[in-house]
């Protein structure tokens, strides 16, 4: 916890009217040499850069000085208007409190973390006598031992499909597992030994939960060699189909390993950070190195602050990136940060534990280094390469709607449903850059009065409330979440109805495009729709075209995937769910008397009362809520 006193620095009148160096020099009076945060503000009142500082007198004065600065610097002190301070116990304090405003306020000079999701573990869940392996994002609530992070959810399938074939561990769910009368598929293909049927010993399949943890803990060698003396008393005993078996388990075991792809010798547990910078614009490989394997790597291509050197660049990464994400035993970078030790002072604080951090000259670790600096820059390549790709098609659509201004960022709308059930609307973003995912939203509807399957209602619903929102959080139009285009998955009358909305809330002037199959409903001969004019199409091997047909697909993909999310909750939710007072425990009692929630419903009111951990009052709320609901 940070103890810090803030300290809004409007002292003295004049700042109002003064800008740059002098208005900085007008805060030193008010400064002392405490560690704290500070943040420059423009004339609109925006965060410009958030910064910390050992001594705030110190950092604020060098700002003033009129000379040597760089030219991001001096562009960031011109547009200086005003200025806020927070005052911290220690640097470190200061450090963790920089990155929380720099993630919540997304300054404009700042480096900024701009893909910030969290990686797939493998769970072994605890829960359960027969525990299961699979796949697990998010908090680490569940009792059970985790493994990861991985870089991407094909590698924790990739290695879960070997995993199964090696360890033969149940995947299934809980409540499937209880109602399993006969092995499933699974079992035939020889990916899971059946518990749910008793084929296998309670204390023969813990045996193989403990060779699980123990090769994804890095003790693989170990596994195969138990394996491989299993494999031979098998074979010396003449049991030849089993033996076969286990052969088949240390193949699986050695495609694990060798699908890891290099697994250093001297790397148990680390995360790798190689920064390659170029174009006014960054990439950073991040890999992952647990349990002497490597477990895949993500590229991130964060915002430079306009134009940051590397090692600041590095620096504000790492410590965005480990703000909400388990810090590892040791961190691997390919250059020195200037605070390094502050870095690692704040790191281990966070993780309770000493964390090393390495910057390798030499040996196994410079080498992987190398070879993270190469996807880095290859990466960075092909980025640049795609963004004056789409920064050109992009140009060439505002020629085509001949639009005044340039288009900068571009918002897809669709909506997906299965007969009206389920319904989500989905909004996307596309940049000159590529696609924006950090801002995609779904909407749930909210509206009760619209008919199953009314996606006219749904899109003037979703469109109500997005630039409803839009004008309450930013009513002069400054912040960069404004569109310059829409472009709707939808003919005339869906134009028509987001024209229609956009004209109540003042907002006629924004841009729209709707976007539909052609009469045949055929890909490449989709028409163009604007409002009041007639429909128009492009042709069919328009570069244009293939990207408008991009986007529409890229929102359908997401619409269709947060209904089937939806869907999904939808069906496995229970009706117990909805009652106040009924938690797992009760919840687990009433269906071990009942069989099920709508058997619950039917119960007599005695027969509630019946139930272990089911009060008089409690049974009557039960019994009365399935009335209330015909």
């Amino acid at each position: 916890m940070i103890e810090s006193a803030e300290t809004e620095s409007e002292t003295p009148q004049a700042s109002v009217f003064r800008t740059g160096h002098e208005c900085i020099h007008s805060y030193l009076k008010g400064l002392d040499g405490s560690p704290g945060v500070y943040r420059m503000l423009d004339e609109r009142g925006e965060v410009l850069y958030v910064g910390k500082a050992r001594n705030l007198r110190k950092r604020v004065s060098s700002y003033a000085k009129p000379s040597g600065h760089s030219a991001r610097i001096e562009r960031m002190i011109a547009s200086t208007t005003s200025m806020m301070f927070l005052t911290t116990s220690t640097e470190t304090e200061a450090l963790l409190l920089e990155q929380n405003l720099i993630k919540q306020l997304k300054p404009r000079f700042n480096v900024l973390l701009r893909d910030d999701k969290s990686f797939p573990n493998i769970l072994v869940s605890h829960e359960h006598a027969f525990p299961q392996i699979r796949k697990h994002r998010g908090s680490s609530k569940e009792k059970g031992s985790y493994f990861g992070p991985f870089a991407s959810v094909n590698a924790v399938n990739r290695t879960l499909n070997q995993l199964q074939k090696v360890f033969l561990l149940r995947n299934c769910s809980d409540s499937i597992f209880e109602s399993r009368t006969r092995p499933c598929l699974l079992y035939q293909i020889k990916r899971c030994c059946a518990p749910c049927v008793g084929r296998v010993s309670k204390d023969d399949y813990d045996d193989l939960v403990k060779e699980a943890e123990k090769f994804l803990s890095g003790k693989s060698t170990g596994v195969q060699e138990q394996l491989a003396d299993e494999m031979h008393k098998a074979s010396a005993n003449l049991e030849f189909e089993r033996a076969a078996a286990i052969r088949d388990r240390i193949q699986a075991l050695t495609a694990v390993q060798s699908v890891q792809g290099i697994n250093p010798r001297t790397v148990n547990e680390a995360d790798l950070f190689a920064l390659y910078s170029g174009g006014g614009q960054a990439c950073v490989q991040v890999f992952f190195f647990r349990a002497g394997q490597n477990w895949g790597n993500h590229a991130y291509f964060p915002n430079t602050g306009s134009g940051a050197d590397d090692d600041e660049v590095l620096e504000a990464f790492v410590a965005q990136f480990y703000a909400r994400r388990p810090v590892p035993e040791s961190i691997i970078l390919s250059c020195r940060p200037s605070n390094l030790d502050l870095i690692q002072e704040a790191l281990a604080k966070k993780a309770g534990r000493n964390v090393k951090i390495k910057v390798p000259m030499r040996g196994e670790k410079a080498l992987l280094v190398q070879n993270a600096l190469r996807n880095s820059r290859e990466s960075l390549a092909m980025r640049i390469s795609e963004s004056a790709a789409q920064a050109k098609l992009i140009d060439d659509l505002a020629k085509i709607l001949d639009l005044e201004g340039p288009i900068n960022r571009i918002e897809v709308y669709d909506n997906s449903h299965m007969q009206g059930s389920s319904a989500v609307g989905a909004m996307i973003v596309a940049n000159r850059e590529g696609f924006l995912k950090s801002s995609y939203r779904k909407f749930n509807f909210k509206n009760r009065e619209i008919r199953p399957g009314d996606d006219l209602s749904m899109m003037k619903e979703v469109f109500e409330r997005r630039f409803a929102r839009l004008l309450k959080d930013d009513k002069d139009r400054l912040a960069d979440a404004w569109p310059d285009l829409l472009l709707i998955d939808g003919g005339r009358n869906q134009v028509a109805i987001a024209s229609e909305v956009l004209a109540l809330l003042g907002l006629s002037d924004m841009p729209i495009l709707g976007i539909s199959k052609g009469p045949e409903r055929d890909a490449g001969r989709e028409e163009l729709h604007l409002p009041n004019r007639r429909p128009f199409a492009l042709a069919k091997n328009d570069p244009v075209l293939y990207f408008l047909q991009r986007l529409r697909d890229e929102a359908h993909r997401f619409a269709v995937g947060a209904h089937r999310s939806k869907r999904k909750k939808a069906v496995g939710a229970n009706l117990l769910d909805e009652i106040p007072g009924i938690g797992a425990a009760r919840k687990k009692a009433l269906l071990a008397r009942f069989g099920s929630a709508k058997a619950v419903g039917g119960a007599g009111l005695e027969d509630l009362k019946m139930v272990d951990g089911i009060s008089n009052s409690l049974a009557e709320t039960i019994f009365f809520h399935f009335r209330d609901r015909g």
